[in-house]
C-alpha cells in the first residue's frame, strides 16, 4: 500500500498548492496600489521557487508506478 498512499500525497500536495494559489488571487483581485502588487508578485515568485523545489526533489526521490498506473492495464 505504499505506493497508493504516495500517490494520494502526491495529490494533496498538488491540490493544496492550486487552492493556495487561487486563493491568493481571489483575495488580492481589487488591490489598486502598485507598490503591493510588485510585493505580491515577489511573494508569488518566491513560492513558485518553493514549488519547483519541491518538484525536484519529489524527482528524485520518486518511486515505482503501480501495476494499476501502468499505461495498457486500462
Amino acid at each position: 500500500m505504499p505506493g497508493i498512499q504516495q500517490c494520494v500525497y502526491s495529490n494533496n500536495k498538488q491540490m493544496y498548492a492550486i487552492r493556495r494559489i487561487r486563493d491568493a488571487f481571489r483575495e488580492n483581485k481589487n488591490i489598486k496600489d502598485s507598490e503591493k502588487i510588485e510585493e505580491l508578485v515577489n511573494k508569488a515568485k518566491a513560492n513558485l521557487e518553493i514549488i519547483h523545489r519541491q518538484v525536484t526533489i519529489g524527482q528524485l526521490y520518486s518511486t515505482q508506478k503501480l501495476v494499476i498506473e501502468s499505461p495498457g492495464n486500462t
